[in-house]
């Protein structure tokens, strides 16, 4: 008789033990499936003070995903409160959303352009092939329902765009090679345009990206423009004007840095409550999985941020330890907020919605140099009084489809707010994702 009930209790606790896994499946199976990094290296890769992990404690491993797209009515999945419907589809790279004052949204199509580029690579990409489209669209959401119901090309024959900007009279494109405008009249924009800056065009990997954003009394433009390397291998005479953020006046003229040593500063915008600079900044690669957390901070007018010669603050980088010029390790600020190793953190919008938490959204691409995924969502970082003011949360995920298979459907970028919603970029399943406030 007591063997009998030992035996059912076993019984018992067997499936409490499968309810409860089940249930933290459920409960917990969305975040495992945009985040695989435990709890330590969360300490040591997110938030406001971290203690990075030693150069090489893991080895340096490269998982390329491989893009599925979504279909059967598939969707990202927001954070409770939140719902995802599909703004626009049929794409080709949409890497970059511009909302314009008058509600017109904008998106920059563009993509890497490599000869003899490995499959696993491309794959990584998007889920055809194809030549840059090297255009910008022009979409409208006439009812406010979150699908764009008009959509014209308006510009054509740029050389991989990325940054929009509409100041006054002027609409600008960042092409990686140069700051364009074009005159812009009752909501529409003319088909030539000048040159205004000349740029360094490409990049390592997709540093090819220039983004662009006024200050807070549109004044002036700053420019981000990525590091040509990894880590200055190819000698930092090749680096004139890159890793950096530059500024210059509406006309082009004035140019000066504002600041460096910014491996690839993409996403670029202008804190509400202080009227700041902000960035979200993809750092070096080949140093471990959990080396170097990518970053958001605010930009000091000529600071420096470490780049090649260190990382987070004073931490020298091994392969410059026998090379480090003269005060630059002591010259190095530490960001403000670190945002996970190789979480390609492109996109950066402080929120413009009512409804909408107040922090920063950033596009994390998702990573190729990590032995596990890490990214591939778009975070949250609540602030207060212009500042990082609690822990980065999920905010829009369900990417990846299955880790172990290295799937993703596909890969955020950009981010932006409308009035009555946020914009997402999926730049590798060529979809733009509008994320609504539930009624």
């Amino acid at each position: 008789m007591i063997q009998h009930w030992i035996r059912k209790g076993q019984r018992w606790f067997a499936f409490l033990g499968i309810g409860c896994l089940m249930v933290s499946c459920g409960a917990g199976g969305r975040q495992a499936e945009s985040d695989q990094t435990d709890s330590a290296a969360q300490e040591r890769e997110y938030g406001l003070q971290i203690v990075p992990q030693e150069p090489l404690a893991t080895p340096a491993k490269n998982k390329f995903s491989k893009i599925v797209g979504w279909k059967d009515g598939k969707t990202p999945i927001a954070k409770r409160g939140f719902s995802v419907v599909k703004f626009a589809d049929s794409l080709n790279s949409p890497r970059h959303v511009y909302v314009a004052p008058n509600g017109d949204v904008y998106i920059a199509q563009a993509r890497t352009e490599r000869e003899n580029e490995e499959d696993s690579k491309a794959n990584a990409r998007n889920q055809f092939k194809s030549a840059s489209p090297n255009n910008v669209l022009r979409l409208r959401d006439t009812n406010g329902d979150g699908v764009a119901d008009e959509r014209d090309t308006v510009l054509t024959g740029l050389s991989q765009p990325f940054g929009m900007l509409l100041l006054k009279d002027w609409f600008y494109v960042a092409n990686t090679d140069g700051l364009v405008r074009f005159a812009y009249k009752n909501g529409e924009i003319a088909k030539k345009g000048e040159k205004i800056v000349n740029l360094p065009a490409g990049g390592y990997n997709n540093h090819w990206t220039r983004n662009i954003v006024a200050n807070a009394d549109s004044t002036k433009i700053y420019i981000s423009v990525g590091s040509g390397s990894n880590v200055g291998e190819n000698g930092m005479e090749h680096e004139v004007r890159r890793a950096a953020i530059l500024e210059v006046n509406l006309d082009g003229s004035g140019e000066r840095i504002f600041g460096y040593g910014i491996r690839n500063p993409v996403g670029m915008d202008i804190e509400p409550q202080t009227s700041t600079l902000w960035t979200a900044v993809n750092e070096r690669d080949e140093l471990g999985d959990e080396l170097v957390p990518d970053y958001i901070t605010s930009v000091k007018d000529g600071g420096f941020y470490g780049w090649p010669y260190a990382y987070w603050g004073q931490h020298t980088d091994p392969r410059w330890k026998d090379n480090m010029p003269n005060g630059m390790l002591e010259k190095s600020i530490t960001p403000d907020f670190a945002v996970g190793a190789h979480t390609a953190s492109l996109g950066l919008s402080f929120n413009r919605t009512d409804g909408f938490p107040e922090g920063a959204y950033i596009g994390q691409h998702g990573s190729w140099n990590r032995s596990t995924f890490s990214g591939y969502k778009v975070m949250f970082v609540p602030f207060s009084k212009g500042r990082p003011s609690g822990k980065a949360e999920d905010f829009l995920t369900g990417f990846i489809s299955d880790a172990e298979k290295g799937e993703v459907y596909g890969r955020p970028v950009s981010v932006a707010f409308t009035q009555q919603y946020m914009l997402v970029t999926d730049d590798a399943a060529n979809t733009v994702w509008a994320v609504k406030r539930d009624e």
